[in-house]
């Protein structure tokens, strides 16, 4: 498709009150080579700027706003099925509190070395969680995503990867907290091959903030790889087994050369590419783009996010006092193209509609 009809398809798009999320995202050898292509759209858990994250309706989406990539997080249920959910405690993204059959089912565990309290998919089989209802996770920053509340189930991976397949755009799933699903005897990694390899799925990335279970997946899969990093912290597999080493010390050179033995890109918090200070307001760029290019890595961003409250304060708009000045949409354009120019290879979106207006409005 050209420039001027994508842009033409994506200003219809935008005409019709949709969006769209954005990632430039490639194959997963020859990474020199595909400098200077443009960026892909990576639908971040669906369109979640417009619809309750990880839902079939915020896939659905995504797609039609122009995704390339739907991005499900997943996690595991009792009877070991893979179903997208943000988080393995379910009480912030579905109506599970209003469930009275499910009352005894509150309890507190320990996730990733840390306490929390709620309702926990792996004390539900499969056909228990589809009994509930998905919910926007943060309606004070998304009122209008509540509109959309108690309309559709929590989708197990097999069915996003069924409509990914329908529709020919790609899957990057995310494992999440693989070390507790470890100790929890429901691993994440076999499922999640099983269903890829049994779809013959070949457009896909596959994404941890963790590091052993991408280690293993390199040698169970051709798929490209993407080493999650956040702007602080540790990996918990590093935590758990007594390491001293953060996340910091994977961004340097050395551990982008330990990283590009496994993965074929890193995700990161835009923080690692473009910093900020305690304002809020851009610092000038780091190095990290040009130094994981260096080792033939892949730099995707997360989360570009409308909201002021979400952007850094050079990229806000409108009146600071009003009262619904951190939810109003920024200038979300400019930012992402900013990163863009840095050389960044792919950016995770919330809104896909508005990513790909950008891409189009650029040189492929």
């Amino acid at each position: 498709m050209t420039t001027r009809r994508l842009f033409a398809s994506v200003l219809a798009t935008l005409l019709a009150g949709g969006t769209v999320a954005v990632v430039l995202t490639q194959t997963p050898s020859a990474t020199a080579e595909r400098r200077g292509q443009a960026p892909v759209v990576i639908g971040h858990r669906g369109a979640s700027a417009h619809r309750p994250e990880h839902t079939l309706l915020s896939y659905e989406a995504a797609i039609a706003m122009g995704a390339d990539y739907i991005e499900p997080d997943l996690v595991s249920t009792k009877d070991h099925v893979l179903v997208a959910r943000h988080e393995n405690e379910i009480s912030g993204t579905t109506d599970v509190a209003v469930h009275p059959e499910f009352a005894d089912r509150r309890t507190t565990k320990t996730v990733d070395g840390r306490p929390v309290t709620g309702w926990f998919t792996e004390d539900f089989t499969l056909a228990e969680l589809k009994t509930l209802r998905a919910k926007e996770r943060v309606p004070d920053l998304r009122p209008d995503n509540t509109a959309f509340d108690g309309l559709a189930e929590i989708p197990t991976f097999e069915e996003v990867v069924q409509l990914a397949l329908r529709h020919g755009v790609g899957v990057y799933p995310e494992t999440k907290h693989p070390t507790y699903f470890d100790a929890a005897g429901l691993s994440l990694e076999e499922p999640l091959l099983e269903v890829l390899n049994r779809y013959h799925v070949r457009k896909a990335y596959i994404q941890s903030f963790e590091t052993a279970n991408l280690r293993e997946l390199r040698g169970r899969t051709r798929l490209p790889l993407i080493q999650l990093i956040t702007y602080g912290g540790a990996p918990y597999d590093w935590v758990a087994s007594g390491s001293t080493r953060t996340y910091d010390d994977m961004v340097t050179p050395d551990g982008l050369r330990e990283v590009a033995r496994y993965a074929s890109g890193i995700g990161v918090d835009t923080r690692r590419v473009v910093p900020v200070d305690a304002s809020g307001a851009t610092l000038p760029p780091t190095t990290l783009v040009q130094d994981a290019h260096r080792r033939r890595l892949d730099v995707h961003v997360w989360t570009i996010r409308n909201e002021n409250s979400q952007l850094p304060a050079d990229y806000r708009k409108g009146n600071p006092a009003s009262p619904v000045h951190g939810r109003a949409t920024g200038d979300v354009a400019g930012w992402l193209s900013r990163l863009i120019e840095l050389g960044i290879d792919g950016a995770f979106c919330d809104d896909p509609a508005m990513g790909r207006a950008v891409v189009a409005g650029r040189p492929a």
